[in-house]
């Protein structure tokens, strides 16, 4: 299992543009296969900044949601939003302590 670290940056007046979109989608791209778990966190200095984490089973099934039709649709919709380039990490998880 790796994690998926996904950072975006909006233009301020398509925040909630973005939040609908993704509260429309949030659980059809957790239920995607290879798909374990998948959060949504908002920059507290900057509320224009947001990054999703996603845990996926193998590298192979998030290519796979990357190239799925859900996944076309969702970006077709966020991409016009945002005011910088999105940056994107897949790491593995060493540690969790809870």
């Amino acid at each position: 299992m790796f994690v998926r670290i996904v950072k975006m940056s909006f233009q301020p007046e398509k925040i909630d543009t973005f939040l609908s979109n993704f509260e429309a989608n949030k659980t059809k791209i957790r239920a995607f296969e290879g798909c374990q778990f998948l959060e949504l966190y908002r920059d507290k200095t900057n509320p224009n900044i947001f990054f999703t984490y996603s845990y996926w089973d193998t590298e192979t099934d998030l290519e796979n949601y990357r190239h799925s039709e859900l996944f076309k649709g969702v970006w077709a919709n966020t991409k016009p939003l945002f005011n910088a380039k999105p940056e994107a990490w897949s790491v593995d998880k060493l540690e969790s302590l809870a």
